[in-house]
């Protein structure tokens, strides 16, 4: 079984009292390796180095933690009201928000979050959580809600680039070839992911996964990559068709759509990716320090 983050970071704790970091939304995330893979027809998937990215995209759940966190006065407007509807509630006043997850639909991803509210919530996920910043880290927003923002150098948690979002989706590493859907085939239908005008969102993982391990990246909710649309420089990439897709093509390696990046809307969600070491590697090197210490006590 892979190794999940950010739950290691209880033994980092343990084994350096003081790094502690306060973590409430725990993220599942799979290892995407075989860096220098060679792209696909379409000239998507080439990465030049392994990374994590999340098993599955954000919950509402996950959402209402960094709501519950950094929302109290809904700075930059990170809620929507029209989440209401899908999966979180907001309660009290302003500087006093609170939000609550309703409990049937928890585990379905987030809808109605803009590009920038994927951004706040990799920040704050890259600043250890709890009251950690959600202006700056792995993108300097200082408030900004429109335009086109890069990712930092030595961004830890962010929005996947199209090309780590496209290799999780369809790359197969065991024969080096890509699949046309998300679920290692080449064909799809109703019972492999939610579409073709589906009513609404499902609980994340319910279809079958990726070569990888990922889940919902066909269907679903279209997800947010921080891919720039060359063509206009001002749009962002999303992929992945979601549950209103009307045709099984929308959901394919071939099908991609641009939004501006303020977009909110029903249908599209994000999962976030990660180049934090692994954990077995940062886990030695902390033991190794742990060690040094220890014999410079005495």
């Amino acid at each position: 079984m892979k190794p999940k983050y950010p739950r290691w970071s209880t033994i980092a704790a343990i084994l350096l009292a003081s790094t502690t970091v306060s973590a409430t939304a725990a993220m599942d995330y799979v290892r995407v390796g075989n860096p220098n893979n060679a792209a696909d027809t379409t000239g998507y998937g080439a990465v030049d180095h392994a990374y994590w990215i999340g098993k599955y995209e954000v919950t509402n759940a996950q959402y209402a933690e960094f709501l519950n966190a950094k929302g109290q006065s809904n700075a930059n407007g990170i809620y929507n009201s029209s989440m209401a509807a899908y999966g979180i509630t907001q309660s009290g006043s302003s500087g006093s928000f609170s939000y609550t997850a309703t409990s049937a639909l928890a585990n379905r991803p987030v809808v109605f979050v803009s590009w920038f509210d994927a951004a706040r919530f990799a920040n704050w996920m890259m600043n250890g959580q709890g009251s950690g910043d959600m202006e700056d880290g792995a993108y300097t927003l200082n408030g900004a809600t429109s335009g086109i923002i890069t990712a930092n150098i030595g961004a830890q948690v962010y929005i996947p680039s199209g090309d780590e979002w496209y290799k999780a989706a369809y790359y197969n590493a065991t024969n080096s070839t890509y699949s046309l859907y998300a679920h290692g085939q080449n064909t799809i239908s109703t019972a492999y992911a939610n579409y073709d005008l589906s009513d609404s969102t499902t609980n994340v993982g319910t279809y079958n996964a990726s070569p990888y391990g990922t889940f919902d990246q066909a269907g679903n909710v279209v997800e947010w990559t921080d891919e720039v649309n060359v063509e206009t420089e001002t749009l962002r990439i999303t992929r992945g068709g979601s549950y209103s897709s009307v045709a099984e093509q929308q959901l394919s390696s071939l099908w991609r759509t641009v939004d501006f990046p303020q977009t909110e809307f029903m249908t599209i969600g994000f999962r976030v990716a990660s180049v934090v070491p692994e954990p077995s590697s940062m886990l030695l090197s902390m033991f190794a320090g742990a060690m040094m210490l220890v014999r410079r006590k005495r």
